[in-house]
C-alpha cells in the first residue's frame, strides 16, 4: 500500500509535461465550448495541454507553437515567458490561458495557476480541460474539496473524460479517505481504460481494505 501511495504522490509532483499521445477533445460531447471546441490536446501526467485550436491572433501562432514545444520539453520558464505575452496580446484565447496555468503549475506557482484557470473558465466555461487542470492546482494547494468540485465539473461537462475520472479517484483515495468515491471512480476509469493494469491492482487493494 505504501509503495503505491508513494508512487502516486511522486507522479503528482514529478517532472515537467511529457507529450505522450495526441487526442481530440471533441469525443462526441455536447460542446467543449467557446473558441476551443475543436481543440487538439497533448496528454500530460495529470491531464492535457492545449496544442492547437482556433488560430490565435495574427502574428502569435509561431509564439504559441514555440510555447507548447517548450512546455513539452520541460523548458517551463521559457514557456511561461511566451504564454504571458500571448495571453496579454490575445486575452480571449482560452487555450493559451490553460497552457500558461499548466506551466505555472510545473513551476510550483499554484496560486497563479488557479487565477489563470479561473480566467480561462470565465472565457470558456464549458471547457472540461480547464476544470480538470483547476482540480489539479487546487489539489497541489491542499484545497481538496474544491479539487473534488472541479473534477466533478469536468466530468459533468464530459462524462467520458477519463483523466479527470482518474484524478478524482486518486484525490478520494489518497487525500480525502473517501473509499466509496475512490472505488467508484477507479472502476469507471478502468472500464474506459482496461489496459491500465495498475489501476486494477489499486481497485483490488481498496476492496481488500474495505472488507477489513
Amino acid at each position: 500500500m505504501m509503495r503505491r501511495r508513494n508512487h502516486l504522490l511522486g507522479r503528482a509532483v514529478g517532472p515537467g509535461v511529457t507529450a505522450i499521445a495526441i487526442a481530440s477533445l471533441a469525443l462526441g460531447c455536447a460542446g467543449v465550448g467557446g473558441r476551443d471546441s475543436s481543440a487538439v490536446v497533448k496528454r500530460t501526467p495529470d491531464g492535457f495541454a492545449i496544442t492547437e485550436s482556433v488560430r490565435p491572433r495574427l502574428g502569435l501562432r509561431g509564439q504559441f507553437d514555440d510555447a507548447q514545444e517548450a512546455l513539452s520539453e520541460g523548458e517551463v520558464d521559457r514557456s511561461i515567458e511566451l504564454l504571458e505575452v500571448i495571453t496579454g496580446s490575445d486575452p480571449d484565447f482560452a487555450a493559451s490561458h490553460i497552457n500558461l496555468a499548466i506551466a505555472y503549475r510545473e513551476a510550483g506557482r499554484y496560486e497563479e495557476a488557479v487565477t489563470t484557470l479561473e480566467t480561462a473558465i470565465a472565457k470558456s466555461p464549458q471547457h472540461p480541460v480547464a476544470h480538470n487542470e483547476l482540480g489539479i492546482a487546487y489539489r497541489r494547494l491542499g484545497r481538496f474539496e474544491e479539487a473534488r468540485g472541479a473534477y466533478l465539473e469536468a466530468l459533468d461537462l464530459q462524462p467520458r473524460f477519463h483523466y479527470a475520472r482518474k484524478n478524482l479517484a486518486i484525490l478520494c483515495d489518497l487525500f480525502l479517505a473517501d473509499l466509496p468515491c475512490a472505488l467508484e471512480n477507479y472502476a469507471a476509469y478502468h472500464e474506459a481504460v482496461p489496459d491500465d493494469a495498475e489501476v486494477g491492482i489499486w481497485i483490488a487493494d481498496l476492496e481488500s481494505r474495505r472488507a477489513e
